[in-house]
């Protein structure tokens, strides 16, 4: 059986757990599936095996897998043993701008997720505490931080984390590997890489299909499918995550804010970010003021 995993990354810009455990479970028993967004798993303890791209790799602790947007991959593990693992998942799409201002992190932020990779697996990298630490850090803030600085703080979490796997990876056999050409995008991550270009135009679903040569109706069905869904929704949140951000780090007026994210009427604006983040975009900055 093969399907794609809906994980609301639309709606919970990151999913990360530290040190889950399971123990005698058959939910690592077999099957293949795919989800949006990149996924980086951490074996801390456990054995099995992993197949990616009709390959076999097998499953030991102290090793890292990747998981690139749309790659099917099946793991199943011994359930005789317990299986314990840290992950953190993430649309890279959304994240990207956060690493404008350091290229060479930026490139391997790219890397990861644009690339065909040698091999999803770094073997015996051990217990490494500057990538590790950052996972208890986030889990013992998270509680008590309001939702709508949530992209913030995770954009910061994955900018020490890629810092970390960057130093990891340098060393690691895959990086010395001959890397592979861009690979070919699942039609899913198309329809999203569109939408980033896009999402600050009037959304006009005819226009979007024919330059992604499919069918208005394929398209919605495809992206509702693989996302959990709308394309109308995954645009409004993806302004107002634009608009948090341009709130957050630069001075420009309410009105400037939304002509920016494609909502040029204010008053529009306004209630739409308040419908996401339950105060006005003047309320959000005030806070953050103080």
């Amino acid at each position: 059986m093969t399907y794609i995993q809906n994980l609301g990354l639309n709606e919970m810009p990151l999913y990360f757990t530290h040190r889950r455990q399971t123990i005698g479970s058959a939910q690592y028993q077999g099957t293949f599936h795919a989800h949006q967004g990149v996924e980086i798993l951490f074996i801390h303890e456990g054995q099995g095996t992993l197949i990616v791209d009709q390959k076999s790799y097998e499953v030991t602790a102290g090793m890292l897998c990747i998981f690139q947007p749309f790659q099917l991959h099946h793991i199943q593990m011994n359930a005789e043993q317990p299986f314990i693992r840290s992950i953190v998942h993430y649309e890279p799409s959304l994240y990207e701008p956060y690493f404008d201002k350091w290229p060479s992190l930026l490139a391997f932020f790219k890397h990861i997720y644009t690339n065909k990779l040698p091999a999803p697996c770094l073997y015996a990298i051990g217990e490494p505490e500057p990538l590790l630490s950052l996972f208890p850090s986030l889990e013992e803030k998270l509680p008590d931080l309001p939702r709508k600085d949530y992209l913030e703080e995770f954009s910061l979490f994955l900018i020490a984390f890629f810092r970390a796997f960057r130093t990891i990876w340098e060393r690691s056999e895959i990086k010395r590997s001959v890397a592979g050409p861009t690979r070919i995008k699942h039609q899913a991550e198309r329809i999203l890489s569109w939408l980033e270009g896009h999402y600050t135009e009037p959304l006009r679903l005819e226009v979007m299909a024919s330059e992604l040569h499919l069918s208005p109706h394929h398209l919605s069905h495809l992206f509702k499918e693989c996302t959990g869904g709308s394309i109308s929704d995954y645009v409004a949140a993806r302004r107002i995550q634009q608009a948090v951000m341009l709130l957050n780090a630069t001075d420009l007026s309410i009105a400037q804010i939304g002509e920016t994210i494609g909502l040029s009427n204010t008053s529009y604006f306004c209630k739409m970010f308040k419908n996401h983040m339950g105060s006005t975009p003047h309320q959000f900055r005030n806070q953050r003021q103080k």
